[in-house]
């Protein structure tokens, strides 16, 4: 039997916590838009504009921080990514009007995209095929932690202080993640004291087919012929969809539709987020455990993506119900079933990469698509606000149906999970090699 370095399981902590500080940071500014308004002066539109600023640079930052980061390694590569939000994060606070922050959230953006894909390369590189769901699992827990904790952090410290001091404080736990993350963080072919034999199984493990070199110049662009690619991308943001009605509008639909105070928000209104915990973790474990109980990849992974889709959308039912005990039991159920689904969702680079210099590029693919969900999940409730004078009822059914359709995509669209055919003799195009 194969022994693993217990140590891997110290570096997925690690993922995690960057992770979670990501999503503090990235929704800091939802709790915070009250206070900035009136402290600034800004209407709503340029509020709006604000908000969304983040999702423009992060979507389209994707693919090149995947990039980048299968370049310069997990370890330079979060490293970057997590110094660089965070300190845009500290700047926020110094923000004097709608210019200075919209440029601080744009910039937040491009440094949160390598997040992700990053934590993607980690999984590769430190965990076999039968435990790489449980540690996407533990790493993408750490939205939902964040999610969690950042309610009631966010609404204290701009109770105490002010909201400045919230984006300092905030900023300040990324940077300070990013000193032990260089302190501790080395690849599995560079930690001094790992036994060799464990070292050696863990790189057989991650090997390519053998008609495939793990160094191989691919044509990037070769990737988007294969249907799991559309596959990832298009259920990733059907899942999406409904995750980023929690970053952005879940507060203004519990004080708008149920007049939730501040200190509610941070109670009651952390709850789905904290079931999202479990969910993730659970969604790891059930995948990986049907992959050690003799179920093809193909079957556990597309297992649990279809089974957190279909519980997803039973946020379609918020829309009928004003008690709130429903409401938050609804909105648990969901956030648990995405972040089972995300769970799975989160392997699947590492999975399907026809190189290891693929992973990161292939989490950022399917992310950058996911958070183009981002975009119009927020454009479509404000407007669907607008239209009917508030009401949150076609949002909420929209985000249901989307989830349904995430799951017949994971069903229909992505194929067998197993390395992508990539012809590696294929010529070598990329727009990076094209600039050189």
């Amino acid at each position: 039997m194969r022994r693993y370095p217990r140590i891997r399981w110290l570096m997925i902590v690690f993922c995690f916590f960057a992770i979670a500080i990501n999503y503090i940071d990235r929704i800091n500014l939802a709790i915070a838009a009250p206070h900035i308004k009136a402290d600034l002066g800004l209407d709503d539109t340029s509020m709006g504009l604000i908000l969304g600023a983040f999702f423009w640079t992060y979507a389209l930052m994707q693919i090149p921080a995947g990039r980048l980061i299968d370049r310069l390694g997990a370890r330079t590569g979060l490293a970057l990514a997590v110094g660089w939000w965070s300190l845009f994060t500290v700047f926020t606070a110094f923000g004097k009007g709608f210019a200075s922050i919209f440029a601080a959230r744009l910039a937040l953006g491009i440094g949160e995209a390598g997040g992700n894909p990053g934590c993607v390369k980690v999984v590769y590189s430190w965990f076999a095929k039968k435990q790489r769901a449980t540690a996407s699992g533990i790493f993408d827990a750490g939205p939902r932690a964040g999610s969690a904790l950042a309610l009631p952090l966010v609404a204290w410290l701009i109770s105490v202080w002010d909201w400045e001091t919230s984006f300092v404080v905030t900023g300040a736990l990324g940077l300070i993640w990013v000193a032990i993350w260089l302190l501790f963080y080395r690849e599995p072919e560079e930690m001094k004291g790992l036994d060799e034999t464990e070292r050696q199984n863990l790189l057989e493990d991650r090997a390519v087919p053998t008609q495939q070199n793990s160094n191989a110049k691919i044509n990037m662009w070769a990737l988007f012929r294969h249907r799991n690619v559309w596959g990832m991308m298009i259920g990733f943001f059907c899942m999406n969809f409904a995750t980023y009605f929690f970053v952005t509008w879940f507060p203004t639909y519990l004080t708008m539709a149920h007049g939730f105070s501040l200190k509610e928000l941070g109670t009651l209104g952390a709850i789905p987020a904290l079931m999202g915990i479990p969910g993730s973790l659970l969604g790891g474990l059930v995948s990986d455990t049907l992959y050690r109980k003799g179920f093809s990849l193909t079957a556990a992974r597309k297992t649990c993506l279809i089974t957190g889709m279909l519980l997803s959308s039973v946020i379609a039912f918020a829309a009928f119900t004003d008690s709130i005990a429903v409401i938050l039991t609804l909105f648990s159920i969901t956030y648990a079933g995405l972040a089972f689904t995300a769970a799975n969702i989160w392997t699947l680079p590492a999975d399907v990469a026809p190189a290891s210099n693929y992973v990161a590029t292939l989490g950022g693919i399917q992310n950058f698509a996911g958070n183009l969900a981002g975009i119009v999940t927020a454009s479509f409730t404000g407007l669907m606000l607008s239209l009917s004078h508030g009401s949150f009822v076609v949002p909420l059914l929209v985000a249901g149906g989307i989830c349904v359709l995430g799951a017949l995509t994971f069903m229909f669209v992505l194929g067998k999970v197993e390395p992508l055919p990539i012809d590696i003799n294929e010529p070598h195009n990329e727009l990076a090699s094209a600039s050189k």
